[in-house]
């Protein structure tokens, strides 16, 4: 019996290929006969196509075909519903097809011969279009007699809440308690309003793909991606083809953090090769993936929260109001995660939460890490340091005195799962980060400051979110084990259909398996990411919910398998799909029920020295504790902290994407700025907590996210710690903190 495989940084299993190149990404794909495309793109943010002329485009030598709208066999699609055209233009039977929405909408797929014939012919293709009105605000999109940016549309059977009327996405809510009468019991209460900024999601390997018919006359589409049935799905579905005659294979994946979910090149790349019969390959440039895929929801928020006098919260009101972009996406989902997360991990007795997302002619909002945890966290937490302040009360301490324990009631009404140690985590990163603790409490470290303009200052957050898909779905996970060998197992060949978008997934869950069925690490095969040998839905790489899933799915069928074999089978092959506890939507009254069946919590305390004369701020150190369950994989746990933590306060600090009347201004990374080695902290200091998770593989919680959430109002606090300014809107340039303090 090998020794225990769960719990070691074993390298990962596709280290050596991607550091010696022999790891194939979607734009490393090449076939005999292989065409090259080229999308066009609107360059508008809302108008109507009147027409559409390709015949100049068409005597481009080596144009083999150009498709429009009218090619496209069902000209819809989208994740959660279908409200956004393949291509945009007259000709299809999809009501509104013939309006693009956003300056990323495809008109046009030019195929040729060569990667140059199909740009040049893109450039040529003159349409006409008719300007209508843009609306880039959501509180103006809001209003009753804003221009409806969407035709009416049926009710969505799968998802009701999305409502048809006006430029309304979704709604959500939570009455628990009476506000109103709530702050007469309040000692303090403390206001604010907040705009929180869009996200470029920045991953090193733009969008690209290669699509070709297989040996089995199947649609085969090599691409990036999250989710290869939810893929197949919306590619058969445009296409008005069965889904088994679409196969969709991942390979090597450069990066996702939630922007694979929607579909950028698949239906396209499909659709040609489908008409063509030959493959067919396109890459983005950056510019083009900067426009054409989706962005972190930005939103505008008024907070108001009330606490006694001895740091008891009493009463919390949020309302938000989100800019959902152009198209729904998953903009429903993510604001049922911001409506969870916008009252912080606290017991409040009394809470008001209204959570609305409109249709705006900005880039689409989409799932980016957090999927809407950092921006009700970043509330939640900004509100708990400013009553901290208001009260006299270290901000460690007041959230001691109000964490979520448990069996604590959630803002939902209904206890929180088990396994709650949100206590350890937020004391554990104090304690680290040069908190003392005292007979009356918690007390922040006093940092020394130097001479001159520089101020120093620490600001501290916690937060949580859910691990795994919410609100009612029925989260899956599908594996298959089949064990070969004679006297004892050769190899374990294990087929899921989970992504690797560079996370590590596919080496821990190697490890499990090799865990599960007591063998050598060496000898677990993995066939991931391929529609073709995973027949059951593996489920996406999102929601921090991977290596919970996949492990209890590999658990299930490596015990099946185990005992085939012990009855002589040979090889011995099992199936099994692991189903996690079930959830509910909220009450639409109360928000009450059960919308997560299991969370992640996360502490952050961040140092920050800013520069009084030029607004540049230095973050010298950053403790960032999360409760893991269990770390299947050390080392990878703490790759997933350090980029977590950079992501956040890029996101706080230098992202500044930048939309004036719909047209994208920063559509390159020297224009849209990511953290460089100049801007990341000097020292992260990462905190594995491991209390194991009642549900999870080994006792193992989902925490990819988790790094990232609290970033952002840890830092806001330890600027107002350093210069007694609060920022309410970010990123924090330097420009925008100058002016800050000389407000």
């Amino acid at each position: 019996m090998p020794e225990q495989i769960v719990g070691q940084s074993i390298p990962r299993v596709d280290a050596r290929a991607k550091v010696t190149g022999e790891a194939l990404y979607p734009g490393d794909f090449s076939m005999p006969g292989m065409l090259h495309a080229k999308i066009l793109f609107a360059g508008r943010p809302h108008a109507r196509i009147l027409s559409i002329d390709t015949a100049e485009a068409e005597r481009v030598p080596g144009v083999v075909a150009i498709f429009t709208a009218k090619d496209v066999p069902v000209n819809e699609y989208g994740l959660q519903t279908p409200d956004q055209p393949v291509l945009c233009g007259p000709g299809s039977a999809k009501p509104g097809a013939d309006v693009v929405r956003w300056e990323g909408d495809q008109v046009a797929l030019i195929v040729a011969e060569t990667e140059e014939a199909a740009a040049r012919a893109r450039d040529l293709i003159r349409v006409e279009y008719q300007d209508l009105p843009v609306i880039t605000d959501p509180l103006e999109a809001m209003k009753p007699d804003a221009y409806p940016l969407h035709p009416p549309r049926a009710p969505n059977p799968i998802h009701p809440e999305l409502r048809t009327e006006g430029n309304w996405i979704s709604h959500h809510q939570i009455r628990k308690g009476d506000v109103d009468a709530a702050w007469a019991q309040c000692d303090v209460i403390v206001e604010a309003e907040y705009r929180l900024p869009s996200q470029e999601h920045a991953f090193l390997q733009p969008e690209a793909g290669l699509a070709y018919i297989d040996e089995e006359g199947r649609v085969t589409v090599i691409v990036a991606g999250q989710w290869t049935w939810e893929d197949q799905r919306q590619i058969a579905h445009a296409l008005d083809i069965p889904p088994e005659q679409i196969r969709v294979v991942y390979p090597a994946i450069g990066g996702a953090f939630g922007g694979r979910e929607d579909m950028s090149v698949q239906i396209v790349l499909a659709l040609a090769a489908w008409r063509l019969r030959r493959p067919v390959k396109i890459v983005w440039t950056r510019e083009e993936s900067i426009i054409g895929h989706g962005k972190r929801h930005p939103v505008w928020a008024r907070c108001k929260w009330g606490a006694t006098r001895d740091g008891k919260l009493v009463a919390a009101e949020v309302r938000v109001v989100a800019d959902g972009g152009a198209y729904c996406y998953t903009t429903n989902k993510v604001m049922g995660n911001l409506t969870v997360t916008c009252t912080g991990p606290y017991e409040i007795p009394n809470v008001k939460v209204d959570v609305d997302a409109y249709y705006t002619n900005n880039p689409p909002s989409a799932a980016m890490r957090g999927f809407g945890a950092p921006q009700g966290i970043f509330l939640a937490e900004t509100q708990m340091n400013k009553l901290a302040e208001a009260l006299e009360m270290d901000p460690v301490e007041l959230r001691v005195r109000n964490l979520l324990r448990e069996g604590s009631l959630t803002a939902m009404g209904t206890p929180i799962p088990g396994g709650v140690n949100l206590l350890e985590v937020v004391e554990r990163c104090a304690a680290a980060a040069g908190w003392t603790k005292t007979d009356a409490g918690w007390r922040r470290p006093e940092l020394p400051q130097p001479s001159g303009p520089v101020r120093r200052g620490i600001g501290f957050a916690a937060g949580f979110k859910n691990v795994g898909f919410s609100f009612g779905y029925q989260e899956n996970c599908w594996v298959k084990v089949e064990l070969r060998g004679k006297g004892e197992i050769e190899e374990a060949v294990v087929y899921i259909g989970s992504a690797e978008v560079g996370q590590g997934a596919h080496t821990v869950i190697t490890q499990m398996a090799a865990e599960a069925l007591g063998i050598p690490v060496e000898r677990v095969r993995l066939v991931p990411s391929d529609t073709a040998t995973s027949p059951g839905s593996s489920g996406s790489a999102s929601a921090s919910r991977t290596t919970f899933m996949a492990g209890n799915a590999v658990r299930g069928a490596a015990a099946a398998a185990l005992e085939k074999w012990r009855a002589e089978e040979r090889p011995a092959v099992a199936e099994y799909t692991y189903l996690a506890p079930k959830t509910t939507q909220f009450e639409p009254e109360t928000g009450y029920g059960t919308p997560n069946f299991a969370y992640g919590y996360v502490a952050e305390a961040v140092e920050v020295e800013v520069d009084t004369e030029t607004g540049q701020i230095r973050i010298p150190r950053v403790v960032c504790a999360d409760d893991v369950g269990k770390a299947v994989n050390p080392q990878l746990v703490e790759g997933q902290i350090e980029g977590g933590v950079v992501m956040g306060l890029g996101w706080a600090t230098v992202e500044n994407f930048i939309v004036r009347q719909g047209q994208v201004l920063t559509d390159r990374l020297s224009t849209y700025l990511i953290p460089t080695a100049l801007d990341i902290p000097g020292r992260v200091e990462s905190l594995l907590v491991e209390r194991p998770d009642p549900r999870g593989p080994w006792g193992a919680r989902g925490m990819g996210e988790m790094p990232f959430i609290p970033a952002a109002p840890a830092l806001i606090a330890a600027v107002r710690d350093a210069t007694g300014v609060w920022f309410h809107e970010f990123p924090l340039t330097p420009e925008r903190v100058w002016r800050g303090l000389r407000r």
